[in-house]
């Protein structure tokens, strides 16, 4: 481990302290849902094209398992077809009221067997009939079109639609976590997770502002 003689140390104490980086991540998640007005979980995913070029957008964290960070989306999707292509992504939380934020690079899996099967179940039925709905990332003609494409489907699949197979999660398996708090000056605090494979031990550094 660098930097720190264990894993908390006299360096890393306060909202930086323990030994699990990802019940810091869960801990500062709760927090910032008492003080964000919207969307707590909302993150900034980056993925890459075939040509090397970068896609940036908002998504909504869904989860944050014991080893991984869990979103849905459409796998047709471009975000999808980029995250399949390169088999990695990176993604940012930050939250202004607590004037943090985590940033997350790592490994992408499929998430589409039963816990993809429970979130799409408890998400609203109009959700769901959208989740069929819109070709995703695709050009669209008009609202009307799409409005009529949600009739359709419901016609389809009545009111307890499955889960399209087009449709399910992506688990992130991070080899690189940072952590980061404002401070004052603009010195901030700044400690950095790395491994080089998702399972193996961290190493943890306190990096410059």
């Amino acid at each position: 481990m660098t930097m720190d003689a264990s894993p908390e140390g006299p360096d890393r104490s306060g909202i930086f302290a323990g030994d699990d980086p990802f019940k810091i991540a869960q801990s500062w998640l709760a927090e910032a849902e008492a003080s964000e007005p919207n969307d707590p979980n909302a993150i900034a995913l980056a993925t890459v094209d075939a040509d090397g070029l970068p896609n940036v957008r908002m998504v909504l964290l869904k989860e944050i398992e014991a080893q991984a960070f869990v979103f849905y989306t459409n796998y047709t999707s471009k975000k999808a077809v980029e995250i399949e292509g390169a088999g990695k992504a990176a993604f940012v939380l930050h939250w202004k009221s607590l004037r943090r934020q985590i940033r997350v690079r790592g490994i992408v899996s499929r998430e589409e067997g039963a816990q993809a099967d429970a979130y799409y179940a408890s998400r609203s039925l109009k959700s769901r009939l959208g989740a069929w709905a819109s070709d995703q990332s695709k050009p669209l003609s008009s609202r009307g079109a799409l409005v009529a494409e949600v009739a359709r489907q419901t016609a389809k699949h009545g009111l307890n639609p499955p889960r399209p197979p087009f449709w399910g999660g992506f688990r992130i398996l991070p080899v690189e976590i940072e952590f980061w708090a404002d401070g004052p000056f603009r010195l901030h605090d700044r400690f950095r997770w790395m491994r080089e494979n998702p399972h193996d031990p961290w190493n943890i550094t306190r990096l410059n502002p």
